[in-house]
């Protein structure tokens, strides 16, 4: 009998984490014996999905015998029609992660450079290490803001990739247009990814999703999701916006059937809900100013965000007051994954779930005052 022990897993595995989730409401409950636990970990629509989605699911279950459209093309079509841009121009993908992966497979080589903000989404590390690239984090200024000349310096001949997430997970922050048109004008040939995944949350007013640079025919990529203002993370879609030639070579990389049958029908019927979006934002603004004057109240720094979560500053002690916050059921995401262990990142839940997670962090705050 051979030994697997003699088979060797490729050099460039040992630089990646597979991603950790945050735990989800069953395993706290049962761990700690829970009958109430409010998840504010993954920045999911605490609303729910869309109900125009779900009524499409419904209506497609009869259907599930056959391989789905491997093109997506009613749902790229409602895409489009959305963006103001053409099919051609447009990707789905099983949620934004594949996507980065796909970019990954098209246009890195070994020995490559990708340039990522730090601190930002795992993924962009992900998917560069998957085909040995190379990270180059560039840091953020000070509370958190991009720093377009920092990211323009690092360029090198070996820059293939640049992502810029606005706004930015886990910080909230977003990068200004003004900025963004710096950067992209700055660069010639290395591909602008620019993923806005949390954009129907920015209000700010020179914020852009950068698809006006895609009709403009820089080289750049869009990343949008439905997991997020549309709340479908469950069924995993997401898409990209690029020119059609850049849009073309991640197409030879991406697996035919890769987006499923219920997740197509159901993101189709979301991207015209209106009604489902615009509660959704009208919520999460709400519920940030809740954040925000309870964070004011208990002294706590935190970052105002353009996203549907706050980044907020508890002290020396993060780990242990998160696991204590776990302990009366409230799931946040501790900022030790982000090098951030005096932080930690809270979605904005309903109003009710808000206060729930407000009064379990004032009871921990003041007992420790």
């Amino acid at each position: 009998m051979t030994s697997s022990s003699k088979i060797t897993a490729r050099k460039t595995l040992e630089k990646i984490q597979p991603y950790s989730p945050g735990k989800p409401i069953w395993e706290v409950q049962k761990e700690l014996g829970l009958d109430r636990v409010v998840k504010l970990a993954s920045n999911e629509n605490p609303l729910g999905p869309s109900p125009k989605a779900v009524a499409a699911i419904q209506n497609g279950l009869a259907g599930l015998n056959r391989y789905p459209d491997a093109d997506a093309s009613a749902l790229k079509k409602a895409i489009a029609e959305k963006y103001q841009v053409t099919p051609k121009q447009v990707i789905t993908t099983n949620g934004a992660d594949e996507l980065i992966t796909l970019i990954s497979e098209a246009f890195l080589e070994a020995g490559d450079e990708v340039i990522v903000p730090s601190p930002s989404f795992s993924e962009y590390d992900f998917g560069a290490h998957i085909m040995g690239a190379t990270v180059v984090p560039v840091k953020f200024k000070e509370d958190f803001e991009y720093d377009v000349d920092a990211l323009i310096s690092a360029v090198t001949e070996k820059t293939k990739i640049i992502y810029i997430c606005t706004p930015n997970n886990p910080t909230g922050t977003y990068i200004p247009k003004s900025d963004l048109d710096k950067l992209v004008d700055a660069l010639d040939d290395v591909l602008v990814v620019i993923d806005a995944a949390y954009d129907h949350f920015a209000d700010a007013a020179d914020y852009t999703n950068g698809v006006e640079y895609v009709n403009a025919g820089y080289p750049v990529v869009t990343l949008e999701t439905f997991s997020k203002i549309y709340g479908i993370a469950g069924v995993r879609v997401g898409f990209g916006i690029a020119p059609e030639a850049i849009v073309q070579s991640i197409l030879k990389v991406k697996e035919p059937f890769n987006v499923n049958t219920l997740a197509q029908i159901a993101a189709t019927a979301a991207i015209g809900d209106t009604e489902h979006v615009e509660t959704s934002q009208e919520t999460n603004k709400a519920g940030r100013k809740q954040l925000y004057k309870a964070f004011d109240e208990l002294g706590l720094t935190y970052i105002e965000s353009m996203a549907n979560f706050v980044l907020v500053q508890i002290g020396e002690d993060g780990e242990n007051l998160y696991k204590q916050l776990m302990a009366k059921g409230v799931i946040v995401r501790h900022g030790k994954i982000w090098g951030l262990p005096d932080y930690v990142r809270v979605s904005v839940g309903t109003e009710e779930e808000n206060q729930f997670f407000i009064d379990a962090l004032t009871s921990l705050v003041v007992k420790q005052a």
